[in-house]
């Protein structure tokens, strides 16, 4: 197994994935590339007394991918990530194919409906999903 690619969203279940993902990466000496999606692009101003500064999800997002990785992710396992613009499972299953992944882990989520099980985002990562799908229980 060469590359294992994560999607995360700054969830506690999410959590749960990315540290089964990072388990399977240090037993298996895989590569962990953790995903992010961002699903709309914001920019904002902060201003402070005589400076302002731009800040924007894509700040948010490259802060909870490297917040995730120190607190998931054991210093042996090498790791990269990634935020991307798109919709979560899409975002997913790109990177896999980007990457050439070897597997894909995805959590968990009880929702209602025909998704019930798996959740929307696990659904459409594993019916589109160019390698084997790893559903880690977060529930």
């Amino acid at each position: 197994m060469d590359i294992i690619v994560v999607g995360v969203d700054g969830s506690d279940r999410a959590a749960a994935a990315a540290t089964e993902a990072a388990r399977l990466a240090e037993a298996t000496g895989a590569r962990l590339h953790l995903v992010t999606a961002i699903v709309k692009q914001k920019t904002a101003v902060v201003q402070a007394p005589g400076e302002a500064w731009m800040t924007s999800t894509l700040d948010q997002a490259e802060q909870l991918l490297a917040d995730l990785a120190q607190r998931c992710v054991p210093s042996g396992v090498e790791r990269t990530t990634a935020a991307v613009a798109g919709k979560p499972a899409e975002v997913v299953v790109s990177e896999a194919e980007r990457l050439g992944a070897s597997l894909i882990v995805v959590g968990n989520r009880r929702v209602q409906g025909a998704s019930r099980v798996l959740g929307s985002i696990a659904n459409d990562v594993a019916h589109h999903a160019p390698c084997s799908v790893y559903i880690a229980k977060t529930t």
